[in-house]
């Protein structure tokens, strides 16, 4: 399953689109689409309108999932800002996705554990989440993974257990293989490491030493 997230803004929009096979979520693209000084409003809505279309074409996401507008700063910002979520939600549409809005204080209590978290915790968040080396830069495609794995926490378990036994099904019991003579057994040092955490609440910082 692909989720595909947007964070709007008529200046720059942030997208992150990540997978799951039900166990490990990964990520597969993610960026900022940044407006021209000298473009014109129109012309900046038409390039965000323009970008995630092919981005969603390319990524064929299940799910197209959007911040919703809580606060700005003043009514012209609030305004430029609805003018963005639409042309956004727009492409999804035609793309063919399910469309999902979330609060950006909903967005931030699903991945970071606090509904207003500083966008560095919800980089850092991110990074560990999706076993990244670095943290997603610029913050505005940070906060768009965030919003897409939001809306992965907020699946009914049933969808993503349908996922795990699908995975299930398609891998061989490994009693029914054979093992070749003088086959050794992985010991502990060979075993795979632990799995990246969930969400924030599996998470746990390393121990010291």
């Amino acid at each position: 399953m692909r989720i595909f997230g947007i964070d709007p803004g008529s200046m720059r929009t942030g997208y992150g689109c990540v997978e799951t096979d039900g166990r490990v979520v990964r990520l597969v693209t993610c960026g900022a689409i940044a407006a021209r000084t000298d473009d014109e409003f129109p012309q900046r809505l038409a390039r965000i309108h323009r970008e995630l279309s092919s981005l969603l074409e390319g990524c064929q996401p299940d799910y197209v999932a959007v911040e919703s507008l809580f606060h700005a700063s003043n009514v012209h910002s609030a305004l430029k800002l609805g003018h963005a979520r639409g042309v956004a939600i727009l492409a999804a549409v035609e793309a063919g996705c399910p469309v999902v809005e979330y609060a950006p204080a909903e967005i931030k209590r699903a991945v970071v554990g606090y509904g207003r978290a500083e966008k560095h915790q919800v980089q850092d968040m991110i990074k560990i989440l999706l076993g990244l080396t670095a943290p997603p830069s610029p913050h505005d495609a940070a906060d768009a993974l965030a919003v897409a794995i939001c809306h992965l926490h907020s699946m009914p378990p049933a969808g993503l257990l349908a996922l795990d036994s699908g995975l299930e099904s398609r891998i061989p019991d490994p009693g029914s293989r054979k093992r070749n003579p003088g086959s050794r057994v992985p010991g502990p040092e060979s075993q795979a490491p632990s799995p990246r955490p969930k969400s924030w609440r599996q998470y746990r910082p390393p121990a010291n030493g």
